[in-house]
């Protein structure tokens, strides 16, 4: 008897084993919260800022006055926020510190790490040169100078790089004092590169404040 035992329990172990790795008739059933039914949304983490420090101007923004402040912070910093040049001008519009006071900004920390900031800034500063250029804007716009048709966003653009005064300089001279920064651009270069914009949207304000 225990010779037949002992040929019989290894063959009844090995038939058992084979059963169990071959049952492909067993089920699993999923449970329902685990099953997806639809798409599930992608969060960003809230109070996040999505930035492209090297943005390209959009086509599309055209003449208006975002296609002309972003054309301009294109030509200043390639649109990059948090840069500083090397001659210390700050972030997407390089403003000066002695500017940045004028119209009340005295932390340029704080000013180069706040992108709304700086954007409350470069319009702020528009209003500003508007203000100061106002009566030039009015005699000059439509003129001719040295081959460079004089328009209002092309003035408020060359007061951008050069300061007002120096740009009423230019205009009253008919061009005679064109005024150019350490890289070699020139008043004229920015009336004629950033001509024909509507800048209308923004009102001349004298001594405005961020």
């Amino acid at each position: 008897m225990k010779r037949w035992i002992s040929v019989f329990c290894p063959l009844i172990m090995i038939f058992i084993l084979v059963s169990f790795g071959y049952n492909t008739t067993t089920k699993v059933e999923v449970p329902q919260t685990l099953k997806v039914n639809k798409p599930t949304p992608v969060l960003f983490p809230k109070n996040k800022t999505m930035l492209n420090t090297t943005m390209v101007v959009p086509p599309f923004l055209g003449s208006s006055f975002i296609g002309f402040k972003e054309a301009l912070a294109f030509k200043e910093s390639q649109g990059n926020y948090f840069t500083i040049n090397t001659l210390g001008y700050l972030g997407k519009y390089q403003f000066g510190i002695g500017t940045l006071q004028l119209m009340g900004v005295y932390n340029a920390t704080q000013f180069l790490n706040d992108p709304m900031l700086q954007e409350k800034t470069f319009r702020t500063n528009i209003a500003r040169n508007k203000w100061i250029l106002r009566r030039d804007i009015e005699i000059y716009v439509g003129q001719i100078i040295g081959g460079i048709e004089v328009t209002e966003s092309g003035i408020l653009a060359a007061a951008h790089l050069a300061g007002a005064g120096n740009v009423r300089k230019y205009l009253r001279s008919y061009g005679s004092l064109d005024v150019k920064d350490i890289y070699g651009t020139s008043i004229s270069d920015y009336l004629k590169k950033f001509m024909g914009y509507d800048i209308s949207v923004v009102s001349p304000i004298r001594n405005p404040k961020v």
